[in-house]
């Protein structure tokens, strides 16, 4: 495992292996996560023999290949290639209440739905705890700009990276590194029942959003081939069990696609299947890729949607697009460029 993906105690145990004095465990993990160096030549008090073994270890950077910024908001989409030659896209956002960085979890994704260009390509692999911090510490030391709110919602299915997402969560939000508030973070998936199920009991603190986007398992069939596997019944299941273990309100994310699920009808069949659930509804209009003729829906349809829930006591809200103009908006994101070869690779 890479420096960077080592709990305080795990690295104090490899520092402990290593023959260094206790202390340094503690200095080396304020320089990887509460300073979020990019280079070992920025730890200024710790030895090079020691630095040569964290590079013997492994030492993730990731490394910016472009960068585009939007001309209608400021919102910044990175691409970073890492130490293989994957590329990944990152994107941050400036709000009023802070900044908000939405990362990937992984390199490609398998999920297949039908209105993200995020799976087209399929998946290529799952990202380490430290690719996924670097999206994080990466942005900040490239804008010079502190973050105030993580999104798990770029490139892959969080879930789908269980056990790299929560040492990613609890390595963020430790309080001897960035300390950042896990209800600060919201982790998207787009359904994966038994690993919602265990989420629930990791005890953290953090927002779960579903990625619903239809009232009927028929519907939902169409746009998401999760649903051949779960059905609604079991997903909802899931979904109450994590508020009755943490307390923390579900958020369904619904994508409005024009002609699709977008209906009065529709949305009222949603409220029906939503009563009773301690939820809030995030409704994004379908923002268009190349690859789908799915178009989002009009205003007028979004704001009647909005209105048969609200007059069912569903709560719900529009979010407003950023970055669509950069393909920076929810379902725009992409592996970009082709892998480089293995020559260029190890030259990274």
């Amino acid at each position: 495992m890479d420096i960077k993906s080592m709990y305080l105690t795990e690295l104090e145990t490899w520092i402990k292996e290593k023959g260094y004095p206790a202390f340094r465990a503690k200095q080396l993990f304020k320089w990887l996560h509460e300073k979020y160096v990019g280079s070992l030549d920025d730890m200024t008090n710790i030895p090079k023999n020691l630095k040569q073994d964290i590079l013997e270890s492994g030492f993730t950077v990731i490394k910016e290949e472009t960068r585009q910024v939007s001309t209608k908001d400021g919102t910044v989409k990175f691409l970073f290639k890492l130490h293989d030659g994957q590329m990944i896209e990152t994107v941050f956002m400036r709000y009023n209440y802070g900044n908000s960085i939405c990362i990937s979890s992984q390199a490609g994704c398998r999920m297949g739905c039908k209105f993200c260009a995020s799976t087209i390509g399929g998946l290529v692999r799952n990202l380490t705890a430290s690719e996924m911090l670097e999206q994080v510490y990466a942005a900040m030391r490239l804008t010079g700009e502190k973050i105030s709110n993580i999104v798990v919602m770029g490139t892959g299915e969080p879930l789908d990276n269980y056990d790299n997402l929560i040492r990613f969560i609890r390595l963020i939000s430790d309080e001897e590194g960035y300390n950042i508030s896990q209800r600060s973070i919201t982790v998207s998936s787009c359904g994966i029942v038994p690993r919602i199920y265990d989420l629930a009991e990791e005890n953290l603190s953090i927002t779960f959003a579903l990625s619903l986007h239809a009232p009927s398992d028929e519907e939902r069939k169409e746009l998401m081939p999760i649903a051949y596997q779960y059905t609604l019944e079991e997903t909802l299941a899931a979904c109450k069990a994590y508020f009755e273990k943490t307390g923390r309100r579900i958020t369904f994310e619904y994508s409005l696609v024009k002609g699709k699920n977008d209906t009065e009808e529709q949305a009222l069949k949603l409220a029906k299947l939503l009563k009773g659930i301690n939820c809030h509804v995030n409704l994004i209009p379908v923002n268009p890729i190349d690859e789908r003729s799915f178009k989002r829906s009009d205003q007028n349809s979004v704001e009647k949607f909005k209105l048969t829930l609200e007059k069912k006591s569903i709560n719900g809200t529009i979010r407003r697009s950023v970055g669509s103009d950069i393909d920076a908006a929810c379902g725009q994101l992409r592996r970009k460029y082709a892998v480089v070869s293995q020559e260029e690779s190890n030259e990274i």
